[in-house]
């Protein structure tokens, strides 16, 4: 096992990377302030590892919320199924909400948390490789509207992350490429050597060879962690995270949030943001080359999907929370392992990436 700590002002917690975490009882238990658990999942995790994690809880009083799958379900509906959850279990203020899934069952999970009598005790047990290494870190919690994604949220930091490696193991083929995208980022923003190292590793990645997979989750959650810890809030260098994000999550809720998965989206938002970076003149164009084609050796996609309008996908771009008085902020490169975020972005820039 291998433990990353996200230092934080008022206090620290610590993530967990490992084989067999689930199985560890005493690690939950431990996490755990009082007697009432809501327990939270979707439909596809909850066959495989629902038992499991219900009986290392065995003695407390449980509820458990079975979600369905998919983005799509990300709603204040939903957000509210939970809160009523909370409700019908009488939790009160030493409850502990647990999020066992994916990033929208964590972003759900925790903003029910952060949302109960002001804010109860959270946990994350993420089961995809993207939550590993991003949504389960930080403290981050939304909901989406239909007019954007994450509109509607809270930072609440979690008291414990148990990243079991073993559950990458029934995690869909697409699903373990959208992670790698997220992965890809914590090195195009800040770290040039691990992008070499990703480029030469990923073939094994994609086979989820465990050392591999070890080495890149921890790579990336100490690179979040590092960040997280100088910048709990956002308030400056935390928004070099979203690199690529303005853009994937204007295409995920252009297409209703139906069409590519989230780390899809970033992979593609990233390369935009690498033409973009060129178009201004920050980066060499051979940059954005290099990073498109470490995501197409992951399976990734690298260009715009069809049917998606330029001004479309800016009008959603604008309700992006990192802009100022309406005018576009973005995170873009000044070459591969280094990001910074640029204020007042050219429209016409934009939409001459986001046009054919």
């Amino acid at each position: 096992m291998r433990t990353i700590t996200v230092e934080l002002a008022a206090r620290g917690y610590p993530v967990h990377v490992g084989e067999g975490l689930l199985d560890r009882a005493d690690l939950l238990r431990e996490a755990v302030a009082g007697r009432h658990v809501l327990l939270v999942t979707d439909e596809n995790v909850a066959p495989h590892h629902l038992p499991g994690v219900r009986d290392a809880l065995h003695g407390l009083q449980v509820a458990t919320v079975v979600l369905p799958p998919g983005e799509q379900e990300k709603t204040l509906a939903q957000w509210t199924r939970l809160l009523e959850a909370l409700a019908g279990l009488g939790a009160s203020r030493d409850a502990t909400v647990i999020a066992l899934g994916g990033g929208v069952v964590g972003d759900m999970a925790g903003f029910a948390a952060a949302t109960w009598m002001r804010g109860v005790r959270f946990v994350q047990l993420p089961t995809t490789l993207l939550a590993m290494v991003d949504s389960s870190v930080g403290g981050k919690t939304a909901v989406d509207l239909p007019q954007g994604k994450n509109l509607v949220g809270a930072f609440h930091q979690p008291a414990l992350v148990l990243a079991d490696t073993a559950t990458l193991r029934t995690l869909p083929p697409r699903e373990l490429r959208a992670g790698l995208a997220e992965v890809v980022k914590y090195a195009a923003l800040g770290d040039i050597d691990f992008l070499t190292w990703l480029e030469g590793h990923a073939g094994q990645l994609l086979d989820r060879q465990p050392d591999a997979l070890a080495e890149a989750i921890g790579r990336s959650v100490a690179h979040k962690a590092a960040i997280v810890a100088r910048d709990e809030t956002e308030a400056g260098e935390r928004a070099l995270l979203n690199l690529g994000h303005t853009f994937g999550h204007a295409i995920e809720a252009e297409q209703g949030f139906g069409g590519l998965v989230h780390g899809e989206a970033v992979a593609v938002g990233m390369v935009l943001a690498a033409r973009l970076s060129a178009r201004l003149g920050l980066c060499p164009a051979a940059d954005g080359s290099r990073l498109a084609s470490l995501l197409d050796a992951l399976g990734l996609p690298t260009a715009l999907p069809g049917g998606l309008a330029a001004d479309a996908l800016l009008a959603r771009m604008r309700l992006d929370k990192k802009n100022v008085s309406g005018r576009l902020r973005l995170v873009l490169l000044d070459g591969l392992g280094a990001a910074r975020v640029v204020p007042d972005v050219d429209e016409d820039a934009v939409r001459a990436v986001l046009s054919p």
